[in-house]
This record gives C-alpha cells, sequence and structure tokens, in this order.
C-alpha cells in the first residue's frame, strides 16, 4: 500500500490529536496511543505522571504487576484526568515462569498472575500480558514441557480471569517458543476460550522471518493488544519510524481484521520532551499530524 493511499485511507482524528480512523474490510478501526507507565521519567504521583501522559498526546497507559505504584492514586488521577489504565503487565513472568521445572515456582508465578489480574479489576484495564516461558537450551524448558507447564498453570487462572471480566493476552517475545502465527493461534486456541488471546508486538517478531502484518491477519479477533517500537534487522532496536516494519501494511492490515484497540509505545522513556518525542513519531506513522 502506498504512502498517498495511507494517507486517503484515513477518515479522522480525534480533536486531540490521539486517535486514528481508518476504513477496513469490517468498517471504521480507530487506534489509540498509550505509553507504559514505566517509561514516564517525569512526576512524582500519579496525578503528575498522568498529566504528563496527556500533556503529550496519549490516552493510555500500561503499569507493571506487582510494582510500587499507589494504586488508588492512579485510579482516582486516571478519572481526573481521562486517561485510561487500559493494561497490566504481569512483571514477573520472565523470571518466575509458568514453565519452571520446579512446581514452587510455578504457583509462584500462578500467584502472580492472580495478582496482576486483580490489580486489573481495581484500576479497569482489560487486560493481563503474559509471556507463557522460555525454551532453554538444555530440557529442562523444553518446547513441549513450556506448552505443557504455561498451558497448566494459565488454565488455573482463568475462572478469575473470567469472575473480573479481565483478559490474559500472551505476549510474543524472543524465548525461541510461539515463534510463528500458527503456534500463537494453536496455543491461544487450545484454552478453548475467548479469556485467553494474543499481545502482538510488531517488532519483536520480524526476528523470525514473517512479516508483522501476516501475523495480523492470521491471528484475527485474537489480538488483543498492539506494542510500538522499533526494529532494524541491522541495528537491532532503533526509535520508532526508524526500524523495518512495514506500518502502512500492518495498519492496512489491523483495518481489515477490525483491531480498534490500543497502540503501546515500549520504549526507552524519560520526561516531557522525551516522550513527546516518542509521541510525535507515533503519530507519524498513525498519520495523525
Amino acid at each position: 500500500m502506498t504512502h498517498d493511499y495511507t494517507r486517503r485511507a484515513f477518515l479522522a482524528t480525534s480533536a486531540l490529536g490521539v486517535a486514528a480512523t481508518m476504513v477496513g474490510a469490517s468498517g471504521p478501526v480507530r487506534l489509540k496511543k498509550a505509553v507504559k507507565y514505566g517509561m514516564v521519567g517525569a512526576g512524582a504521583t500519579p496525578k503528575e505522571k498522568l498529566d504528563l501522559v496527556k500533556a503529550c498526546g496519549f490516552e493510555g497507559v500500561e503499569i507493571d504487576s506487582p510494582s510500587t505504584i499507589n494504586l488508588d492514586a492512579l485510579v482516582a488521577a486516571s478519572q481526573e484526568t481521562g486517561i485510561k489504565v487500559h493494561g497490566v503487565i504481569d512483571s514477573v513472568h520472565w523470571t518466575t515462569r509458568f514453565s519452571d521445572p520446579k512446581p514452587k515456582t510455578r504457583d509462584k508465578a500462578h500467584e502472580a498472575l492472580k495478582g496482576a489480574l486483580k490489580d486489573a479489576k481495581k484500576v479497569g484495564a482489560d487486560t493481563v500480558l503474559i509471556v507463557p516461558g522460555k525454551v532453554s537450551k538444555d530440557d529442562s524448558e523444553s518446547f513441549d514441557k513450556v506448552w505443557e507447564r504455561s498451558q497448566a498453570e494459565v488454565k488455573r487462572a482463568i475462572p478469575l480471569a473470567d469472575e473480573l471480566g479481565v483478559k490474559i493476552a500472551v505476549e510474543v517475545v524472543w524465548n525461541d517458543f510461539l515463534t510463528s502465527p500458527e503456534k500463537l493461534i494453536e496455543y491461544v486456541d487450545a484454552f478453548k476460550t475467548p479469556t485467553v488471546g494474543a499481545y502482538f508486538d510488531a517488532s519483536n517478531m520480524l526476528k523470525y522471518g514473517v512479516p508483522a502484518a501476516e501475523w495480523i491477519r492470521k491471528l484475527g479477533k485474537r489480538m488483543l493488544k498492539l506494542d510500538f517500537k522499533g526494529y532494524s534487522r541491522a541495528k537491532q532496536w532503533v526509535e520508532i519510524g526508524e526500524g523495518d516494519e512495514d506500518w502502512p501494511e500492518v495498519l492496512k492490515a489491523c483495518a481489515e481484521v477490525g483491531y480498534a484497540g490500543w497502540a503501546t509505545a515500549e520504549v526507552k522513556g524519560g520526561g516531557e520532551a522525551r516522550l513527546k518525542d516518542i509521541s510525535a513519531r507515533m503519530d507519524k506513522i498513525l498519520e495523525l499530524k
């Protein structure tokens, strides 16, 4: 898709210039800009941080769990500023893995997921991001073992997720596990519930060779959230907009599958100048400015 065609595909922007509307196979699709809360490097309180997030042109944030954030203050700040806490990240899933050989560690991973689900309910988020495990070089966490163990632990948390109305979003990362859209689809579908879906990172998966737009088209309604960053095959991590992502095609694919959710920056953060730069880079890709 050409640049001119992409521009014509966008119908409108919000008054704040923080969302894009485009026409796809399933009708108008609106993407909402967000930033990871931990990237906000200025402000001492949740209110100060969300004020800055809003001033920099974002609509939402995603927080870690567990964290030191005062969640009551964050909820109040969210209500006052209109900045949505749209998601929670299970921040111990990499070190305390669902796929760990030790049952006690897997129990801790399960409890952490339950805690993240409860935090999500408290702050009004609709997803908890998890990484299901990491395939190891030895046989302690082989592909099959990561699959079996992580499926079992996540299944244990589904009743609580259903009770709270929060979905579990499986992220694709460099863990040598779900490295193709077909594998991710099979993994998500094995739970046999819409409570478990996919958290897609368009940059992470460039390493494995399948274009991001192809992932999105195959994932379809399974895709619950979308991360934004920059990846270059030659330089690895770069600024948003300077990588090898085919963003026009990614956005076209989002429109085709009817994805109308969040686009969340996941890069090095900082103060106001840095956040405004990230916001501007996302605006350029989303054809907002």
